[in-house]
């Protein structure tokens, strides 16, 4: 029987969320959820040699006649020259780490070119995330809206509660495991930050560890 979760979309997702796409055999990524502040869809957590660090896309909240933010609208905002900001943070946290500079040509696009919508570029994150990991994941976005309660979620993990950085529901699947960091020494390990940290930290061993 084909195993599928349901996603939500993520900015270079936490370790959990790659994890899904690895084992499951099919995922759906939310397209047409309410956009929620404070969470993976615009967020992603890194070390830094000050602990944990939130990095954040700015957004542009239009909404609907409903008065809802539909994600796949979204709107990417300049506000605050974010690509520059983030692509220092991931440079001055990761320059040390045993494998930055072999992705860096990789990563450094995502924030020099301008996408319009969260998803799209979320998306395009997705798959260079997947290509580097060496993982082929079968993903399919939402045609629309899929309740909690909808019979197209029988026999699939709704997952889309359970991944997010505050209050997440329980996800009896995914025990972080331990891997090298540059500043393990100073906070312990932090588990499932960015799938950026694993890749810069472990490298073409990452896969080794979703």
């Amino acid at each position: 029987m084909t195993s599928k979760a349901l996603l939500s979309s993520t900015y270079f997702g936490p370790v959990q969320w790659y994890q899904k796409l690895y084992r499951y055999d099919c995922t759906w990524v939310e397209r047409y959820d309410n956009f929620m502040k404070q969470t993976y869809r615009n967020r992603c957590l890194i070390a830094t040699t000050n602990g944990v660090q939130a990095l954040t896309v700015p957004v542009e909240r239009s909404t609907t006649e409903n008065g809802k933010c539909i994600m796949k609208d979204l709107r990417i905002s300049d506000h605050g020259n974010w690509r520059h900001i983030h692509w220092n943070a991931l440079l001055s946290a990761y320059n040390e780490s045993p494998f930055f500079e072999y992705y860096a040509d990789d990563i450094r696009p995502f924030f020099e070119r301008k996408w319009t919508f969260l998803y799209d570029f979320n998306t395009e994150i997705c798959a260079k995330m997947c290509e580097l990991l060496d993982i082929e994941p079968v993903i399919k976005p939402t045609d629309s809206y899929i309740p909690a309660d909808d019979s197209r979620l029988n026999c699939v993990a709704d997952l889309r509660d359970a991944i997010r950085p505050k209050h997440p529901l329980p996800d009896d699947t995914f025990t972080p495991q331990r891997y090298y960091q540059v500043y393990e020494q100073r906070w312990g390990f932090l588990p499932n930050l960015s799938v950026l940290d694993l890749l810069f930290n472990m490298g073409n061993e990452s896969v080794l560890y979703l």
